[in-house]
């Protein structure tokens, strides 16, 4: 491979804001793998935000990239599943295996597709260095034959538009919308675009926690929900503390642990098979690296309001953010109704998509 932008790149990044400013130029927000397609020839490679490659995993991405990108060229953009209409980042995780055939299964029965959104180079031209507004343009050109399961990302300049995208987009599973600046060059590894994200707020269960790296100070709380049999069922975690509020909650929980693992809602969480519900703190995990997912069980008498962005299924796709203590509810209170669930959408919407 001899590209005038060469492999790994780290993608540009974005940060979070309250509102979508006015710079020109605003996306929906992608829920995938962040992903930058190099193309010389036959030869194919997909690198991912942590610059580990992703080719391996997704064979129908690097034939449907030969068959509708330039013979030359590096592509930023997103690989997502889209399954019943919408994205699907569960299933999407799932095509990571270690098993060749079962790579081969999953491209089959998931196949994923490719949104493009920034064009870094194209033949022997590296374009890093121009401002994203010509960028998009000779995105648009260079793709404008591409189809199913390539495309490139709808756009606006249209706040109005951008604000009823925001609104609107979630129930197809996007989360939330990007602004980037027209004058912008491409800055790897550099937060110089703006994300708006949805944020609301949960009143959770604290049911356990996990010890720091470091050790010895408090690293997640494990965060549980009730659902409609009585069962409390784990959605996720707490884990954005300061240091001098980590070494506080473990003498906040102390109180708390039980060591009678069997008298606690999730002592299943060792038992191999409860693990392949996903509902369980201790699951195994691909992207572990062999981290200990083990915890601390604690008496479901804690609750806790945190803010989320918005669900994966039955659980909060990314981090919550720890508010306050609420100990004015009641754990049993705790339940899946209080969650506010977006109007759907078909992403068809969005993308000429046909799955």
């Amino acid at each position: 491979m001899d590209l005038p932008v060469m492999p790994p790149v780290k993608p540009m990044l974005a940060k979070s804001v309250k509102a979508i400013p006015d710079v020109g130029h605003v996306e929906p927000k992608w829920d995938g793998f962040r992903t930058i397609v190099f193309r010389d020839g036959d030869e194919v490679e997909l690198g991912s935000r942590n610059e580990r490659p992703m080719t391996r995993y997704f064979p129908e991405v690097v034939e449907a990239v030969r068959r509708n990108l330039p013979e030359r060229c590096v592509v930023d953009g997103e690989i997502v599943l889209v399954r019943d209409g919408r994205l699907d980042f569960d299933a999407l995780q799932q095509r990571i295996h270690p098993a060749v055939s079962r790579v081969k299964l999953l491209a089959e029965q998931t196949p994923a597709s490719f949104v493009a959104f920034d064009l870094l180079a194209l033949g022997d031209d590296d374009l890093t260095g121009r401002p994203f507004s010509e960028r998009r343009s000779m995105l648009e050109a260079a793709l404008a034959e591409a189809s199913d399961p390539v495309f490139v990302t709808p756009a606006t300049a249209d706040l109005a538009e951008a604000a009823d995208w925001f609104a609107r987009f979630e129930g197809a599973g996007l989360d939330g919308v990007v602004a980037k600046p027209l004058d912008g060059p491409y800055l790897p590894d550099k937060r110089a675009m703006f994300k708006i994200k949805h944020e609301r707020t949960a009143d959770c269960v604290v049911a356990g926690y996990r010890w720091h790296k470091a050790g010895g100070i408090v690293g997640s709380l494990l965060l549980g929900l009730y659902d409609d049999d009585g069962r409390l069922r784990h959605v996720g975690v707490a884990a954005s503390f300061p240091m001098a509020k980590r070494r506080e909650l473990v003498e906040t929980l102390a109180p708390y642990v039980e060591e009678d693992l069997s008298r606690h809602p999730w002592g299943e969480w060792a038992d191999q098979e409860a693990h392949r519900t996903g509902r369980m703190p201790g699951a195994v995990s691909r992207w572990s690296a062999g981290k200990d997912l083990s915890f601390v069980p604690l008496r479901p008498e804690l609750v806790v309001e945190v803010a989320y962005d918005h669900m994966e299924g039955d659980r909060f796709r990314h981090t919550a953010q720890f508010r306050r203590w609420r100990t004015d509810r009641m754990p049993e209170s705790c339940t899946y109704e209080q969650l506010e669930a977006p109007a759907g959408l078909d992403l068809g919407e969005i993308l000429p998509v046909s799955r």
